[in-house]
């Protein structure tokens, strides 16, 4: 058993794969596999809870719930004592769940169809709960009589550890099961034990907030030769680049920064954006960056390290581009030199939302993502955009909605938000880990354009740079101090 850490890269396996594995397993295995988790659950219940004394288990209709159940049975032979609340008739009970249920109830195990109201009604009276309602193979929102547990659970002040993954959680998304219609809440757990493999809803979305701590039983998984290639890999740390001390400023890079429309003689617009983009690549160490406002001005708050030019001056060719941040309509006539000539692009925001519109730059923007190193930073309204679809479409599956963006654009793609997708042609997507809510205020995106336009210069190639620049952002984040708010201008200052 072990903690899902951030620097590794650990595979990610969608719930088919997760099924097509588990009865791969099962074959090498004497004990059956709902043996070995519940034995692993009550382990790490102990593990996190080592005084609990009075345990709650709440078990649902499924395998799950057998997975509770048999932890249930070692924690009463280990001296806890345990109650057990199943939703479901036992001979209703799959298989191996049944034969648990049998198992717990010749040791004396409490099993019950109700609420242990006593317990929950005396505050402080329980110590541990373990959610074994709802796993895997979860496809719709509980129903009323689940929902209540997962109330209780949620209600409860008691540690809670969920099994595989928390009750109403759709392990594929991160979304609230039947989130399109009439979503339900989910557990929010303050541990959760996933088994055989990470499945990619605990790392996006909702999950990030439902799961807590996560960590990984693989029941033996990796004695098993890698039959097949995972849909994801989680993004660990990449390694900053090196800067040799014999060196010049023209050996690591230079950026553009085009963007930042005003709108008006007054000055009012967007500036801001680009200004925050070029701060970005300054303080991750890129050689050179020039700023280029589309509104053809100067930006006195812009950094004294940075350059000012117009767009048309700068020479693209020998150029590593940031574009669209705060671009608005100004950029749409500026994307097609932009797009056939930049040696290297990031393209974000309204450099986007541009392309969303206009066929003709879609097929430019295709036709250099075949043959130029290119990365599209959208977030989930500008990948809907994109694709012609809802952003609820999107976060149904953002793995599949950034490989579809890589397979219409050739590009390498971050899809970013809660668990942020790095996809690229011919490469296992990277899941992101690091980042937290902090990161949900205006110019963060335009400091990420920024950091992945500087990753390019120092010579990392597109995918690199963009999960190297992904973590790094996020970690920045996740270093911040509790007591303080984090600005936009914040984290740019904090890279390196």
């Amino acid at each position: 058993m072990q903690k899902l850490s951030k620097e590794s890269a650990w595979p990610v396996y969608r719930r088919e794969d997760i099924r097509t594995l588990e009865a791969q397993l099962q074959q090498i295995t004497p004990t059956p596999l709902l043996q070995q988790a519940g034995k692993a659950a009550a382990q790490l219940a102990l593990a996190l809870a080592p005084h609990a004394q009075r345990i709650w288990i709440a078990a649902g209709p499924g395998n799950n719930g057998g997975d509770g159940i048999e932890a249930a049975l070692h924690l009463h032979q280990w001296g806890k004592t345990v109650m057990v609340t199943l939703w479901a008739d036992p001979q209703d009970l799959p298989t191996d769940a049944h034969a648990a249920w049998l198992r717990a109830r010749a040791a004396g195990v409490p099993i019950s169809h109700e609420l242990p109201s006593t317990w929950l009604d005396a505050m402080g009276s329980m110590d541990l709960c373990i959610d074994a309602l709802l796993g895997l193979g979860a496809r719709h929102k509980p129903h009323s009589a689940l929902f209540a547990g997962v109330q209780a659970l949620n209600h409860c002040s008691a540690l809670i550890l969920s099994l595989d993954v928390p009750s109403g959680l759709n392990s594929e998304s991160g979304q609230a099961l039947d989130s399109a219609s009439d979503p339900a809440p989910s557990v929010r757990a303050d541990h959760t034990l996933t088994f055989i493999a990470a499945k990619p809803g605990l790392f996006m979305g909702q999950g990030r907030d439902a799961c807590g701590e996560i960590w990984l039983e693989d029941l033996g998984l990796a004695k098993l030769p890698r039959l097949m290639e995972p849909q994801a890999l989680l993004n660990g740390a990449s390694p900053r680049p090196n800067r040799r001390h014999a060196s010049h400023k023209g050996l690591h890079g230079d950026v553009a920064i085009i963007g930042g429309e005003c709108i008006d003689a007054r000055g009012f617009g967007m500036t801001g954006a680009a200004v925050l983009a070029a701060s970005a690549a300054v303080h991750a160490g890129a050689g050179r960056v020039i700023l280029s406002l589309l509104s053809g001005s100067a930006q006195s708050c812009a950094p004294i390290d940075v350059m000012q030019r117009e767009w048309q001056q700068l020479d693209l060719p020998q150029l590593h581009v940031v574009c669209g941040c705060g671009g608005g309509k100004a950029v749409h006539s500026v994307l097609p030199q932009v797009l056939q000539h930049s040696a290297q692009l990031v393209l974000d925001a309204d450099g986007l939302n541009a392309v969303a519109q206009d066929p003709m730059l879609q097929n430019m923007l295709a036709h250099r993502g075949a043959c130029q190193p290119t990365v599209l930073t959208p977030h989930p309204l500008e990948a809907a955009r994109l694709l012609n679809c809802s952003t609820a479409v999107v976060q149904s599956d953002r793995l599949l909605a950034a490989q579809t963006l890589v397979k219409k654009f050739h590009c390498v793609v971050v899809l970013k938000g809660s668990g942020t997708v790095i996809a690229a042609p011919g490469v296992t997507p990277r899941l992101n880990t690091t980042g937290n809510g902090r990161l949900a205020i205006g110019g963060t995106g335009d400091v990420l354009a920024g950091l992945i336009g500087a990753r390019l210069a120092q010579g990392q190639s597109a995918f690199v740079a963009a999960a190297s620049a992904v973590a790094q952002h996020g970690q920045v984040a996740n270093d911040w101090p509790q007591d303080r708010a984090l600005t936009a201008s914040d984290l740019a200052q904090h890279l390196n």
